[in-house]
């Protein structure tokens, strides 16, 4: 039981709730900034129920194996693997957010805004959906970081999923706003999510 106080647990630990905090804080204030605090609600802190039952799963994965499996997590090269995707997708996505500034949204837009531009520029030049591929890597990314195998797993493609449903989704959207200049720039750049085309 004195694992979960060990130099490993409480160094672990507390870089996945500092993820946690960041990612989410961030996403709340680059939401107010961009848009405007009247037009955000709790929501746009991107906190799901089903969210907070798969972190929870993943901290009670984490509990169990470092009180039955200590040697599991001792893995630095694998945990600080992990740190650097928590912060490759952290950058991913909020660049994303900040070169498309108010095209990007929590919800997808299914009426077309006269301010609604296509963004093709900046990281969108390399990636169609820098939020979703951001989003992946840095959920991922937080699993490795706790060396934890089952969640890693079960993140990757449950997110993986998730995003492979609505990336089709919103492109018959974007495809409707904005026609043959959006289907040639489909063609040009990948979505960013692997096998989602």
């Amino acid at each position: 039981m004195t694992e979960i106080l060990s130099y490993t647990a409480s160094r672990q630990l507390s870089q996945m709730f500092s993820a946690v905090v960041f990612f989410h804080g961030s996403e709340y204030l680059l939401a107010a900034v961009i848009h405007g605090r009247s037009n955000i609600t709790l929501k746009s802190l991107l906190v799901s129920r089903h969210y907070v039952l798969a972190m929870i799963f993943s901290v009670l994965e984490y509990i169990i194996e470092i009180i039955l499996v200590p040697e599991i997590k001792e893995h630095w090269v694998l945990s600080n693997l992990g740190l650097a995707l928590v912060v490759i997708g952290e950058i991913v996505r909020k660049m994303g957010i900040l070169t498309a500034w108010k095209a990007f949204t929590h919800l997808i837009k299914i009426y077309h805004d006269d301010d609604h531009k296509l963004v093709t520029h900046g990281i969108y030049g390399y990636i169609r959906h820098p939020g979703y591929c951001g989003f992946l890597v840095w959920s991922v990314g937080t699993q490795i970081m706790l060396c934890n195998p089952i969640s890693t797993i079960a993140f990757a493609a449950v997110v993986w999923r998730f995003f492979a449903k609505r990336i089709p989704y919103e492109e018959f959207f974007l495809r409707q706003f904005f026609g043959r200049e959006y289907e040639q720039y489909a063609r040009r750049v990948r979505s960013g999510v692997p096998f989602v085309k």
